[in-house]
């Protein structure tokens, strides 16, 4: 879990810090890689979560 903690403070820390590069130099290159970097958070959150729903199914057998 502290994993996961870790993962989710470092795609927060990039979407701010790239968010505040947008708001400085108006280039749209940053809204999409904020867009990408949610996105490849999302998945990679519901792979782990699926692979904790796994193993606690495999514990339960």
């Amino acid at each position: 879990m502290i994993l996961v903690r870790f993962l989710l403070f470092l795609a927060l820390a990039t979407v701010a810090v790239s968010g505040l590069l947008y708001l400085f130099k108006r280039d749209r290159r940053y809204l999409r890689f904020i867009g990408q970097v949610i996105r490849y958070t999302i998945y990679l959150l519901v792979g782990v979560l699926l692979f904790f729903a796994f193993e606690r199914l495999v514990i339960l057998l």
